[in-house]
Parts: structure tokens; sequence; C-alpha cells
């Protein structure tokens, strides 16, 4: 049985890739955030609570979701 972290996870990275795919065939854009960027994001929102700087408003999973395919693409 999959837990809600990686159902979450799946969920958000194939809403993502899809979004993306639509976004390039209808306006020949490509969708994406820069790695290193896309890390300290990850990094920010895996800090506990009483520690980060930001509120975090989406929980890991879903920051992770959104962010996986520019942390595991070169370009």
């Amino acid at each position: 049985m999959l837990s809600i972290f990686v159902l979450l996870l799946a969920a958000t990275g194939m809403v993502r890739l899809a979004l993306s795919w639509l976004i390039l065939k209808r306006f020949g854009w490509w969708l994406g955030v820069p790695q290193s960027l896309a890390g300290a994001l990850v990094i920010l929102m895996s800090l506990p609570d009483w520690i980060s700087p930001i509120p975090n408003p989406f929980p890991l999973s879903v920051t992770l979701g959104v962010l996986l395919p520019d942390l595991l693409s070169r370009r």
C-alpha cells in the first residue's frame, strides 16, 4: 500500500509533466525552473516549521513532485 506522501508526489509530478507538455505543444514554451533554485526550494521546504524562514504553503511531497522533473533533467 502506498503512503499519502508517495501518492501526492506522483500526482503532482504527473500534473506538472502534463501541464509542461500542453504548454510546449500549444505555445512552444518550455516550463522549467533552474536546478539550483529547485534544490534550494526543496531544502527550504524540508526545514522544520520552527526554523523555516518562510512559511510552507504546501506539503513537502507536493513541492518535491512539482520540482522533481527539474531536478532530474539536465538542460
